[in-house]
Order: C-alpha cells, then structure tokens, then sequence
C-alpha cells in the first residue's frame, strides 16, 4: 500500500472482530510510529500498549463507571465548545452516521448505545495509549498527533484498524493504576487497534471532507 492510498483510505473503526493482533505486529506498528518526526528530536511520546486481560479490566472498570453515571476527567481538558465551520461539519458528519445506520438524529437510546460503545472500547483487543510528561508544553502536542498518524498508517501495513476516541483516556487514573504510568505523564490520547468488522453497520460510515480549496490557501505558486 503507497502512502497516498493509505491516507485517502483509512478511516475509524467503531466495531472490531475478537481476534487479537499478534504481539509481534504490535511492535511492528510501534515500531515504524517511532520513526515520526518531533521539535528537536524530543521524541517527547511515552506510549503504553493495552490488550489481553490488562485490557479487559480497564474496559470492566470504565464501563462500571460510565453505568454509574461517573463523569470522564480526562487529563488533557475536552473542548468547551466549537466554532462555526467545525460545529457544521460535526453536525454534518453525526447526521450521515444516523442516516447510514438509520436512526433519528437526536435519539437518546441512540446516543445511550453510542456513548456505551465508546466505553466498550469499541470491542479493540488492543488500546495504545499516548502519555506526555506534564513538563512539556503544548507544542509537543503536535508531536504526539504525528506518532498517532503514523502509529494508524503504520497499522494498516498490516490489515490492523484504528479509531482515535476521547473517551478510551476518559479515567485516566484507572490507567495508571493497570499500565503503571507515573504520575508526572499526562495520558492524552487512546489509539485503538484491532481487524475491522465489515458486518457492523458502525464500519459502514465515511467522514464527508470538506473540499481542498475551502481549508487550503496557495500563494505565489
């Protein structure tokens, strides 16, 4: 697969198979994300990879919360709100997710099995977790979307889906207590990893892209 290919087809999984991804594809993945490139070489990415029965009583615990109605303290704040052009697409983007599996936007048992998917993990066998040191500034966020993009490109080398989800670091202290992350590390972000399930209506939405000339700007070319 060329890296164009790659990128104009991979897309977030929200159903995945039970069948574990093989350890050794696993570091394969890590592997070739290592590779990404950071300010001055930092390299500033802490990364733990969850599966098996570490994974399974993350999943046990978040979901035990969710039921009890705990709210998510992720450790990187969520957006308190959105401007126009990205409300819209959003928007945009929830009504084709309800037409393709046809529900009524807005449904609340909906938007109830929705939400329980995120903290299902989406069934993944495998979460990689992206942690910072607390130290570090914002600019090493860009740093961290860059090893993301190439840990899910790197992914599909090998046949292996992804989705990037808020809610897999919504009880961030459960996965320090699981992964033995130290508390100096912020956990910023969940990748989840496993083979797609083509059957389940979830994997049957594409995201709608905006056109080029409308988010891109060329001059003097």
């Amino acid at each position: 697969m060329n890296v164009i290919e790659a990128i104009e087809s991979r897309r977030s999984v929200r159903a995945f198979k039970p069948e574990p991804v093989p350890r050794e594809v696993i570091s394969k993945i890590v592997e070739a994300a290592n590779w990404s490139p950071s300010w001055a070489d930092t390299q500033p990415w802490e990364v733990f990879v969850a599966g098996g029965d570490v994974l399974g009583r993350i999943r046990e615990r978040f979901l035990a919360r969710y039921k009890d109605g705990v709210p998510p303290v992720n450790d990187l704040p969520r957006p308190g709100g959105w401007p126009e052009g990205p409300k819209r697409r959003m928007l945009d983007f929830v009504n084709a997710r309800c037409s393709a599996l046809g529900v009524v936007p807005g449904d609340e048992a909906e938007r109830e099995t929705s939400m329980k998917r995120n903290y299902e993990f989406f069934d993944a066998p495998v979460v990689v977790y992206l942690c910072l040191h607390r130290d570090l500034s914002p600019w090493s966020y860009f740093d961290m979307g860059l090893y993301a993009q190439s840990l899910m490109l790197a992914a599909m080398e090998y046949s292996v889906g992804s989705v990037v989800a808020v809610n897999l670091t919504a009880y961030p202290d459960i996965i320090r207590e699981e992964l033995g992350v130290p508390q100096e590390y912020s956990v910023l972000i969940g990748v989840a990893l496993g083979y797609e399930d083509p059957d389940d209506m979830a994997n049957t939405v594409r995201s709608i892209r905006r056109p080029v000339e409308d988010a891109v700007t060329i001059s003097g070319l």
